[in-house]
């Protein structure tokens, strides 16, 4: 029996896109309506037949809806929570896909107060954006981490996470506030390194562009792909997170002067163990299948 009948996302970039093709391919006799604040948007969305229908307002495309999925980013999801309140049909669920949850759970519940609220998070994406960026199997082995509130529906809870494993992801429920702690650690402190770094080397004026560019063969090529995600969405995403972001760049500063010194004090030691400790966690994320065993990630040349 299929979790959902009748689905809205509301928020048609890669995620909103990938979830609205995954739907379409894997639960095909599910309706889905979209909608995008962007007039633009919605015109391509149409353009390449991403959903069933796509409204011109989010109070229409909600009307029907047993389930609704906001991919809009983070710190505009209680404004569009708010635009579809008052046409939300009593009994529907409304769910998230943004990588912050505490912050997004409370905008959720202010706005839709006596609602179903089940957020989550896909742990999956690239660096595209856009309803022409989405692929059907971009959550196939990965994690989407649901985030209900204490008191939610435990049944409102398993529909969420059924429509998730029904789109190939793998799903854990997990509390709002741990989520964020994690993610600060595996995703948002990264962002925010690639993004320093990027900039940084465009900022130094001993080194032109086209060396950059040149010779970024190296690590900084793999930074590049970091730092050219969205930059509203991710922008959102350190303000909304905040605390447990600069909670983990504190340790991660800490951890950065303990390196420097020992490069400093010629630590070779110390080097060595910390390089074949981070070494054996790169062999674990192959292991459990969390990316590419392939030489140079998998690419092509």
């Amino acid at each position: 029996m299929l979790p959902f009948t009748r689905i809205t996302i509301i928020g048609l970039g890669l995620i909103g896109s990938s979830l609205a093709r995954a739907i379409r391919e894997y639960m095909p006799t599910v309706r889905v309506t979209g909608y995008d604040a962007d007039a633009g948007v919605r015109e391509v969305a149409r353009a390449i037949d991403l959903t069933d229908d796509v409204t011109d307002t989010a109070g229409a495309s909600v009307m029907d809806a047993d389930l609704v999925v906001l991919c809009v980013p983070v710190r505009a999801m209680g404004a569009a929570a708010a635009e579809i309140a008052d046409d939300l049909p009593a009994e529907a669920i409304v769910s998230d896909v943004g990588s912050c949850k505490a912050d997004v759970l409370a905008q959720l519940s202010a706005a839709l107060p006596g609602r179903k609220v089940i957020p989550a998070h896909p742990v999956a994406g690239t660096e595209n954006s856009g309803p022409e960026a989405g692929f059907a199997s971009l959550f196939q082995g990965r994690w989407c981490i649901v985030t209900p509130p204490a008191d939610a529906d435990q049944a409102a809870v398993e529909r969420v996470s059924e429509l998730w494993r029904r789109v190939g992801a793998d799903v854990e429920t997990m509390d709002p506030a741990h989520h964020d702690l994690v993610l600060a650690v595996t995703s948002h402190l990264p962002h925010l390194i690639a993004y320093t770094i990027v900039g940084t080397a465009s900022d130094l004026e001993d080194v032109t562009q086209s060396e950059v560019i040149k010779y970024s063969a190296g690590g900084f090529r793999d930074f590049t792909r970091i730092a050219a995600s969205d930059p509203t969405m991710w922008r959102d995403v350190f303000l909304a997170n905040k605390d447990a972001v600069l909670e983990m760049l504190q340790r991660f500063s800490e951890d950065l002067s303990a390196l420097q010194r020992a490069i400093r004090w010629n630590d070779g030691d110390a080097l060595f163990n910390l390089f074949t400790r981070t070494r054996a966690i790169r062999r674990s994320i192959i292991e459990q299948g969390q990316d590419d065993p392939k030489p140079d990630f998998g690419r092509s040349h």
